[in-house]
């Protein structure tokens, strides 16, 4: 499994380098955290290949359309009359000068701008990070213990400066009605009976005014408006840096201990079990209480940091799902056993299952793989660490025919498929 591993890892290099999605994940989803922690971040990198795509696309067409506006001689007479085709957009200023929009996506519905009645264009804007559990978590941590908003700000200030590069002549006010339009009061009576407008607020010309907390003194977006400058978003510095994220995420995928890779394996393959069986085990009267029961124990423990602590009990409650669903008569005749005389006093869910199936145990792994389970834990081996000094060697013994041994028979090894592997490419991943 460590060469397997070795192997998987190398061939997902290999696509990140030659910019090809990995096959069989999607290729431009956010990760999906119901997933387990390795798909996530093999959606990571497929997203990263995607938004490494689109921008090299946003940068040629943004340099295009900078080249073909310095070539026109003749002034277009204004935005409205230019081809609709071309992607050279103008917006007119109040000194009546014409500025090339920057970035600019697609008109914003009817909004015009108030000062110079231009129409609203949506910026292009640049994308937020892709957050895997893991991330979420060490983000939420970091917020709680620093009270610190600086992710917040910082796709904020973004978006204002992609704003003013699509829209010249824009003011604060124009940026909140679209990006905020709760923070926007159209009329001035309306605004009076809105607690949270401010009293006495500018109002601009009868047109309507900002919110209470837009017009307190010091307000944060106020500050980071008159900080900014018009930058469309693919010339600005990137928020997530997708060569960075995957170098990271290679960097953990090589470091990654034997026990977790397996960890994640487990829970992936039981849960799968549990979604194929619930179907048919949820519409059956005689099993749909105790299949959920069954099937909470384990999404508790899964969730939770004791894991291998309960791996037997998981194992004997999924074994209790697969009674249920292969051998339904036996089931039924186990959970009409009268149970213990105290049947007054609580029980756990665990402890219930096993009153009902205790025929299961029998099933379960046998004393020498319990003793294992159970002996001293070894010390945790990355897979990097697995390879480091030993690949050579390891492959030799891969490789090299069989010696023999004084007194005892050689072991008789296919050499057509050793031969084989040598030929292989790394092996494409479903």
């Amino acid at each position: 499994m460590a060469l397997f591993w070795f192997r998987v890892v190398t061939e997902v290099k290999k696509y990140w380098s030659e910019d090809q999605y990995l096959p069989g994940v999607p290729q431009d989803k956010v990760p999906d955290l119901k997933s387990c922690l390795l798909y996530q971040q093999l959606q990571v990198i497929n997203c990263c290949i995607s938004r490494r795509r689109l921008r090299v696309i946003a940068t040629d067409t943004l340099d295009s359309m900078m080249m073909e506006a310095s070539s026109n001689i003749k002034e277009p007479v204004n935005s409205e009359d230019r081809d609709p085709s071309s992607p050279v957009l103008y917006a007119r200023v109040n000194s009546g000068d014409l500025v090339l929009r920057l970035g600019a996506d697609r008109p914003a519905g009817d909004l015009t701008l108030l000062e110079t009645g231009e129409p609203v264009y949506c910026p292009s804007t640049q994308e937020g990070p892709l957050l895997t559990e893991d991330l979420i978590r060490e983000t939420e941590e970091f917020v709680l213990r620093t009270g610190s908003v600086g992710v917040g700000c910082s796709q904020l200030l973004s978006d204002m400066q992609a704003f003013k590069a699509a829209n010249p002549g824009c003011i604060l006010e124009d940026f909140v009605r679209w990006y905020s339009p709760p923070d926007w009061t159209k009329n001035k009576e309306t605004a009076d009976e809105d607690s949270d407008v401010f009293d006495g607020g500018e109002s601009l010309d009868g047109k309507g005014c900002l919110s209470r907390r837009m017009q307190k003194e010091g307000n944060l977006w106020r500050e980071l408006w008159e900080a900014s400058k018009p930058v469309p978003a693919v010339k600005q510095a990137p928020l997530f840096d997708e060569e960075l994220a995957v170098e990271g995420i290679l960097n953990a995928f090589e470091k990654m201990h034997t026990s977790e890779f397996f960890r994640q394996l487990f829970v992936s393959l039981i849960g799968l079990g549990i979604a194929n069986a619930e179907p048919m085990l949820s519409s059956n009267g005689d099993f749909s209480k105790l299949f959920y029961e069954c099937k909470e124990y384990i999404v508790s423990i899964c969730q939770s940091s004791k894991l291998n602590e309960h791996i037997d009990d998981i194992v004997q409650v999924y074994q209790t799902v697969e009674t249920m669903l292969l051998n339904p008569e036996e089931a039924l005749k186990m959970m009409k056993q009268p149970e213990e005389s105290a049947a007054d006093e609580p029980k756990s869910r665990l402890k219930r299952i096993r009153l009902i199936f205790n025929g299961t145990e029998k099933l379960l792994r046998s004393p020498m793989f319990r003793d294992q389970m159970n002996s001293e834990e070894k010390p945790k081996q990355s897979f990097s660490s697995f390879f480091e000094g030993k690949s050579l060697l390891f492959k030799k013994k891969l490789y090299s025919p069989p010696r023999a041994v004084s007194g005892c028979q050689s072991p008789v090894i296919k050499s057509s498929s050793l031969e084989t592997n040598n030929s292989l490419a790394p092996p494409a991943l479903t």
